[in-house]
């Protein structure tokens, strides 16, 4: 795979896209449910009214804070545009804040091409700032095709965290 990461007129941004196997309205519940964003995004829940304008907040309770942000676009179940403000460490919270966008485009009836950009991120961003999103994208993948969890090393780090 290529690297992801580019920057261009002194902005950086990190772009993904991968192809599966369900429905628009699926993938946006996988999205925006807490409970199954946890299943593969590290343990990570991420809770909001889902609203543009309202805020969001992700992270394992009473664990770790992993981010904030404001959801500036909700278009259910083609795109959802998010600020992204990374809390878990002093380097990456020195980033400030970014852009998260989420882009879901129908494939025939029974697929579907999601694009993450993850954008406006300072010139030599943190990693790990971007890093985890192939391990994510890939845990969503996974269980939407599958029903099952996709063990990756992001998974390992807060397996168990939360119980």
């Amino acid at each position: 795979m290529s690297d992801p990461y580019a920057v261009v007129d002194g902005t950086a941004m990190a772009v993904f896209e991968t192809y599966i196997k369900t429905t628009p309205e699926r993938l946006w519940e996988a999205i925006t449910d807490p409970e199954m964003r946890a299943k593969y995004s590290f343990g990570v829940a991420t809770q909001s009214d889902w609203k543009e304008g309202s805020q969001y907040t992700s992270g394992v309770p009473g664990v770790i804070d992993i981010a904030t942000g404001e959801n500036l676009e909700v278009d259910p179940p083609r795109r959802l545009v998010q600020t992204f403000t990374a809390l878990w460490s002093d380097e990456v919270k020195a980033a400030g804040t970014s852009r998260v966008t989420w882009e879901i485009q129908s494939v025939a009836d029974d697929s579907c091409r999601l694009t993450v950009v993850h954008d406006q991120l300072p010139e030599r961003a943190n990693g790990e700032l971007y890093g985890g999103w192939m391990m994510i994208l890939s845990g969503l993948k996974t269980l939407l095709e599958t029903g099952e969890d996709l063990t990756t090393p992001g998974s390992l780090r807060y397996s168990g965290a939360s119980q």
